[in-house]
């Protein structure tokens, strides 16, 4: 009976300890210390301030994915782009950054798995030979003389440590997160300076018209000056008609001059952002003509959060901040390393594989801090004053957003009218100078009407070139605000997945 007894006390109890430890490892497994991360909120309006219609026919999957640029069917352009994407010192930057977090998210990947390698310490891999005194002190058990020993030791020794309260896991979520956040930011760099190069490209070809309606303009005022020429020497004009031809005519040139400068200005920008030197760098003269941008959607507010590159990087910090709550959090808890050694200890090198030859030991260490004079709190405080920065660095990069595209949609559609006006302009301006110029041939007005009808001419065909230029760049600015074409569920591939040949890896 007690036997029996005995028996089924003995099943029980190992019952209980089986049921225990699975317990104890569902729980340890879900015990992670520290806040699970949730994107906090930020204001989003419904919809841009904006007359409607705007662009209802053309939907913002419009803009390419990456090549955004192509949308302005400009292959000259197309072809800087490419070559700024592949030489770009800015954008490699980015790219070394990326490199590095990821290597700083394979390193803390690297910590799921035990360690191995030749204990350090007094148990340090040993060879040597050693000779003892034949008078050497004993504790009464008789030596035979002086002896010569050898020893040679060669030990291993595993360890690993228990993630009990989740600060390995934490770290993980925080360099994943990290990781992420530089993935996001190479989208950003990238579109930052795509669109920089796209702005100071139609920038140049903007001062390319100008100087082609500037030195138009001279021909037209030389054949001006020397028809004036000829009506004074037949004593027909005064000189001062002359005098007022001539003044018009060489600050028409002198301006010409000096768009040069700000043309070459653009061309070495663009020199550099595709990495090439200035002085090798040059582009040919090419004028705006009658070039129109793209018709774009802006889509709805909420849709760029999803969209912009700067507002995805802002978020991923803050879920690496977050994280790092949680590992300053599991510095409150003890952690536990275990650890295994073993290898051989001989005296005979011929003896170093016999199993007899073999030492071992296993065991676990527990630490726990029980004072840091604050430390602990300190480091947890300074987690969560890092993390509610994020969270204000998150919302002020949407509300920045916003902006961006609220003002670039509000500057095209100004710039749509004013363009539509200021051709009628220029239209009206050339008909006073035509007809100015007929009533002075007729013998009906001065000079001067034609001079100041040239000097308003050639006002508004500048006017015109320049509201034409800041429509295309405004809608690069635009379709730089939007995102690019970009889309922040392309993160979710960026990961560090645990391959054998890193883990095996020195």
């Amino acid at each position: 009976m007690s036997s029996w007894n005995f028996k089924e006390n003995y099943l029980v109890v190992r019952a209980s300890v089986a049921i225990g430890s699975f317990s104890l490892a569902a729980w340890l497994a879900g015990c992670t210390v520290g806040p699970n991360y949730h994107r906090p909120t930020a204001p989003v309006p419904a919809t841009w301030d904006v007359q409607e219609p705007w662009r209802e026919s053309a939907p913002k999957d419009l803009i390419p994915k990456g090549e955004w640029w192509t949308v302005f069917h400009d292959d000259e352009l197309s072809g800087l782009e490419k070559q700024a994407i592949d030489a770009n010192q800015t954008i490699k930057v980015s790219i070394a950054r990326l490199e590095q977090a990821r290597a700083t998210a394979a390193v803390q990947i690297s910590t799921l798995f035990p360690t191995l390698g030749l204990t350090p310490g007094s148990t340090t891999p040993t060879a040597e030979r050693q000779g003892l005194s034949g008078d050497r002190p004993t504790s009464g058990i008789p030596v035979k003389g002086a002896v010569q020993q050898n020893s040679f030791s060669l030990p291993f020794v595993a360890g690993y440590e228990l993630d009990l309260f989740g600060r390995r896991r934490r770290s993980i979520e925080s360099a994943e997160a990290a990781y992420q956040a530089s993935a996001a930011d190479l989208e950003n760099v990238r579109l930052v300076v795509t669109a920089e190069l796209a702005g100071d490209y139609f920038s140049l070809r903007e001062l390319d018209s100008e100087i082609g309606i500037l030195n138009r303009t001279v021909q037209a005022l030389q054949k001006g000056l020397d028809l004036v020429n000829s009506r004074h020497n037949g004593g027909v004009a005064s000189g001062l008609d002359v005098a007022q031809e001539e003044t018009l005519l060489r600050t028409t040139q002198t301006q010409a001059q000096l768009r040069l400068q700000q043309r070459k200005n653009f061309e070495d920008a663009i020199a550099v952002l595709i990495g090439r030197p200035a002085p090798d760098f040059h582009l040919p003269s090419n004028e705006l003509n009658a070039v129109a941008p793209p018709p774009l959607n802006a889509g709805l507010p909420s849709d760029l959060l999803e969209r912009r590159p700067d507002v995805a990087t802002a978020e991923r910090q803050m879920a690496s901040a977050n994280a790092q709550i949680g590992v300053a959090k599991a510095a409150y808890y003890p952690t536990i390393d275990l650890f295994a050694t073993a290898g051989p200890q001989v005296s005979d090198l011929a003896k170093l594989a016999n199993l007899s030859s073999m030492f071992w030991a296993v065991g676990a260490n527990v630490s726990e801090s029980i004072f840091t004079g604050g430390a602990r709190r300190a480091q947890l405080q300074f987690a969560q004053a890092g993390f509610d920065a994020n969270v204000a660095n998150y919302r002020g990069t949407v509300l920045n957003a916003f902006r961006e595209v609220q003002d670039d949609l509000t500057a095209l559609d100004i710039f749509i009218q004013a363009q539509q006006t200021q051709q009628q302009a220029v239209d009206a301006a050339q008909r006073t100078l035509d007809i100015s110029t007929n009533r002075y041939t007729g013998g009906l007005v001065s000079y001067l009407d034609v001079v100041t009808a040239q000097q308003n001419l050639l006002s508004n065909q500048q006017e015109l070139v320049t509201i034409q230029g800041q429509r295309l760049t405004t809608s690069v600015l635009l379709v730089k605000a939007l995102g690019g074409g970009w889309d922040a569920s392309s993160l979710a591939a960026i990961q560090v997945k645990a391959k054998l040949r890193d883990i095996i890896a020195p």
